[in-house]
């Protein structure tokens, strides 16, 4: 996914106080759903028409100690964005669109990992709508209208009202999608807040049509119980990091080992354990996965 003048790399790079509370409960809000990105990514992947416009993850970096200059001629904590994004259940993975301040480390261009406590944000865009983005909302919220306007303008993306953030597509949960103000419109229907609840219950649409289909690819080439992608997770340890249950239980119904390990030790169960995919954990036990 290639960067565009409407991109987080024209965000500048931000730097919140430590004493920032505002800031870093939404970068805890964005840690804890960052499931959803990644169930998000893993569906993009297979999808024949990409449907994501972008998807991105804020890191938060650090320069080594032995390579920081006392007294700090610049900010020793700095908050960027990644796009091409990977996950292996341990470490996100992707490319450095933003050029550090200070930060000597790393560059605009690398290719990088960080842990999950270094996430600092995610969002992806779906028909021109921000999905995410919790530190984004923050900011907006510091902008006076105009300013917010510009932002948003220069996004080239909806980002919706400030305090307003949704996980997942309206349609996925059965929801009208929010009206867009038209020419003959007088006003704008205030959104009502995504049930966080109702998206953390719910299977993802393409997990749900993919069923019947996955199983009889499965019965028409038994190869697919042996073929791993780069990190050599097997179908059944994609989808169980993906937190598809429908998937994770096709696979187990056609003989998929739960308890066989990747080269790096991960299993399905701890793929899933992950990212709290719980309903998978619970039916991986049931197979004697734990």
């Amino acid at each position: 996914m290639s960067t565009s003048k409407n991109s987080p790399s024209e965000s500048p790079v931000f730097n919140s106080p430590s004493d920032d509370p505002q800031m870093e409960a939404a970068a805890q809000k964005a840690r804890h759903s960052f499931r959803f990105f990644w169930r998000e990514m893993s569906w993009e992947r297979r999808r024949i028409v990409p449907a994501l416009e972008l998807a991105a993850v804020k890191g938060t970096f650090s320069d080594p100690p032995e390579m920081r200059t006392e007294p700090s001629d610049g900010p020793e904590v700095e908050h960027m964005w990644l796009i091409d994004i990977d996950f292996d259940g341990r470490e996100v993975e992707g490319t450095l669109i933003n050029s550090p301040m200070a930060l000597k480390s790393v560059k605009e261009g690398d290719r990088v990992k960080i842990r999950g406590k270094q996430i600092f944000d995610w969002m992806y865009v779906v028909g021109g709508e921000v999905y995410g983005g919790f530190t984004v909302d923050v900011l907006r919220s510091r902008m006076s209208k105009g300013e917010r306007k510009e932002h948003d303008n220069a996004w080239g993306y909806d980002f919706g009202e400030v305090g307003t953030i949704n996980l997942v597509p309206p349609d996925y949960l059965g929801d009208a999608a929010s009206a867009k103000k038209g020419l003959f419109s007088f006003g704008k229907t205030k959104p009502t807040p995504q049930d966080y609840g109702k998206v953390a219950a719910m299977e993802h649409p393409m997990s749900i049509n993919m069923r019947s289909s996955l199983a009889e690819s499965i019965d028409e080439n038994p190869e697919m119980m042996r073929q791993a992608d780069d990190h050599g997770y097997t179908f059944l340890e994609q989808l169980a990091l993906a937190g598809s249950l429908d998937g994770v239980e096709v696979c187990l119904e056609k003989g998929f080992d739960p308890k066989h390990e990747a080269p790096n030790g991960m299993t399905a169960y701890r793929l899933a354990k992950s990212l709290g995919w719980k309903k998978v954990m619970e039916r991986l036990e049931q197979a004697g996965a734990a």
